[in-house]
């Protein structure tokens, strides 16, 4: 009997951890004979778990989806990153899902074994959360969205725009992207026939899905990249562009998303696209990136850099 259960939970693991298992190849990792694999799956579906079957030639087992969930089979490593990312969460902008996520890891980590424990305990000792600022985002509109990303399907919802303008848009949605602090629906705008990137915070009703649709080529392979250049564009009043003399993978990381965007020139040469309402605050940033540059526009900024190297020389003593 304790090889049967071990035999069970084994197979409910395997079952977990891919979509689809060919039945030779599970009786192959199980050590046992395809009866067996048979008599296990129906001993499975008997406790409760959809356990599908699919014949013929390529025919196999997957565990579906079913009216309950059911007890998860979990590695060390899994439980680790399920708890971490739970109290993480809590940070996160978006509406109700810090109580829930509190609510969930209660649940875990009575569960969990001292080994375990001990390190989701060391994380905790290690770590403090920034919290999120700035509006929450409604987890059933996120749900909504990339259900209907996923999907291909047409949503229509209702849109407040930074001035407060409130307008209806149908959209065919390509992604989701998160910044850390914001979510940002990139999609196909029908009525302006153009791509679009809208803040999930600021879609005031529920997206209903509408008919499907045939995806578009996205705007951007890199959403991310995408939306960053959007974002930057949108805040700053001067657009710039200056060359850093420096490879892109050595200011890369000094330039995180939603600050700008990096482009390569050449193996030593890259392009910075970035934006500000602040002259004195871009060229000083500019400078901090230690590295030397030429800016190509906007002029406004090529004029206050003379004025602020004059200013410190003058502080220096050089002039």
């Amino acid at each position: 009997m304790l090889e049967t259960s071990t035999r069970l939970l084994s197979l409910l693991s395997l079952l977990q951890g891919r979509r689809h298992w060919p039945g030779a190849e599970l009786a192959q990792r199980l050590e046992v004979g395809p009866r067996t694999v048979r008599r296990d799956i129906e001993r499975l579906r008997r406790l409760g778990y959809p356990v599908q079957a699919t014949p013929g030639v390529d025919g196999g087992y997957r565990l579906a989806a079913g009216a309950s969930l059911p007890p998860l089979l979990l590695d060390d490593e899994e439980a680790v990153a399920i708890a971490v990312g739970l109290r993480a969460a809590a940070s996160q902008g978006v509406a109700g899902i810090g109580e829930t996520s509190v609510r969930a890891l209660s649940k875990l980590q009575p569960l969990l074994p001292e080994r375990v424990r001990r390190r989701v305990r060391a994380v905790d000792a290690a770590v403090v959360s920034y919290p999120a600022s700035g509006p929450a985002v409604d987890p059933e509109t996120l749900l909504a969205l990339a259900t209907a990303c996923r999907d291909s399907e047409r949503v229509r919802f209702e849109y407040r725009s930074h001035s407060e303008e409130r307008s209806r848009r149908l959209v065919e949605p390509c992604g989701l992207v998160h910044t850390g602090r914001r979510w940002y629906l990139v999609a196909w705008d029908l009525d302006r026939a153009e791509w679009r990137t809208f803040r999930a915070d600021r879609i005031g009703s529920r997206p209903r899905p509408e008919r499907r649709f045939v995806a578009r080529e996205p705007p951007e392979a890199d959403l991310a990249a995408y939306v960053a250049r959007r974002v930057s564009a949108a805040r700053g009043s001067y657009q710039a562009r200056v060359i850093l003399h420096a490879s892109r993978e050595n200011v890369a990381a000094r330039i995180p998303y939603g600050v700008g965007t990096l482009e390569a020139l050449s193996e030593n040469r890259c392009v910075l696209e970035t934006s500000a309402e602040w002259l004195d605050g871009l060229a000083v940033y500019i400078a901090n990136l230690d590295v030397d540059f030429e800016v190509v526009e906007p002029p406004e900024l090529v004029a206050r850099l003379q004025v602020l190297s004059e200013r410190f020389a003058r502080a220096t003593g050089t002039r």
